[in-house]
């Protein structure tokens, strides 16, 4: 696949790196391993070329990364996950050690301003100038929790740590971040179905759901946030009756016995054209699908670590 992306002079198909969209630096990531096997140089170039958009990516005056050049002075959740691991790996493998500060200082960021106090969740986006219609006037707050965005982000602050030195100034920060995370997500768990709704906080209003992608991402984020250690073994209960809630709730086999996942928000977004306002209908009226990468993936990744944790026990 990547061999039909990426041509000799290590030019990505269809990349633009003038859009400045985040989203396409986490495609990025598979290069490293590919680089590694092949040392073809195309493939260090294509790297290159996705860390050359990030040092010149506009930024909020606090030097938040915009999520998009035509979303700008706003910081999204999703955003968080779209460039940060990439950015944790490339500081790992090429060296540059001031990319973690870097990195440390998306996430910290992000979460100084989208984390609710009361509920300890993130609101999916931030815009600085307060001048989106979504934005609230006075925090500059989108004004829900959207639950696959926060997945995205409890998802890059725990693959991050993949990558960042133990004697790192702000690890310990990451940490007691990721920890206050954990215990939000696990607050707002469906007593019943044991999985998380499109909108987090609102179980029992009318229209919400049980989301497939978000539920996925929380259970993986947990599953290796127990199993490296930065999250005690009492979220095991959480994450294993979450994992059974996800087969239940969401997984399907055919009569040809292909298994299909159910229940999964298609997109979501703030602001543009036609125009996202943020609120309680927008989400709950986007299209709901199966078998979108968004909850496949997410859904891999849970039950690998929910895998590598059996094993672990039986040793």
């Amino acid at each position: 696949y990547y061999n039909s992306l990426i041509d000799s002079a290590g030019h990505i198909a269809s990349y633009r790196l003038e859009d400045y969209n985040i989203d396409n630096i986490n495609t990025g990531k598979p290069l490293f391993t590919i680089y590694e096997k092949t040392q073809e140089e195309r493939f260090r170039k294509a790297i290159e070329l996705l860390r050359t958009q990030m040092k010149t990516h506009p930024r909020t005056s606090e030097g938040g990364f915009w999520h998009k050049k035509i979303y700008p002075y706003q910081m999204w959740l999703d955003g968080i996950y779209m460039a940060s691991p990439f950015l944790a790996q490339y500081a790992e493998v090429f060296h540059e050690t001031s990319l973690f500060d870097e990195v440390a200082h998306q996430i910290l960021l992000m979460e100084k301003h989208a984390r609710d106090p009361r509920t300890g969740l993130l609101y999916h986006g931030w815009d600085e100038t307060r001048s989106q219609r979504w934005a609230n006037p006075a925090t500059g707050l989108s004004s829900q929790f959207w639950g696959r965005a926060m997945g995205w982000y409890a998802m890059a602050v725990v693959d991050v740590l993949d990558f960042f030195p133990e004697d790192h100034a702000q690890r310990k920060e990451l940490v007691a971040l990721f920890q206050r995370l954990a215990e939000a997500i696990q607050k707002v768990q469906d007593p019943k179905t044991k999985v998380w709704y499109q909108v987090l906080d609102q179980p029992k209003r009318k229209g919400n759901y049980p989301e497939a992608s978000a539920s996925c991402m929380f259970v993986y984020a947990l599953a290796k946030g127990v199993r490296k250690g930065i999250l005690p073994p009492s979220y095991l209960e959480v994450l294993e009756k979450g994992y059974q809630g996800i087969l239940e709730q969401f997984i399907r086999v055919d009569k040809q016995g292909l298994v299909h996942i159910d229940h999964v928000c298609a997109v979501a977004g703030l602001g543009g054209n036609p125009y996202r306002d943020g609120s309680y209908e927008y989400y709950i009226h986007e299209k709901v699908t199966s078998d979108d990468p968004k909850a496949i993936v997410p859904f891999i990744l849970a039950s690998l670590e929910i895998e590598k944790m059996k094993r672990n026990a039986e040793k």
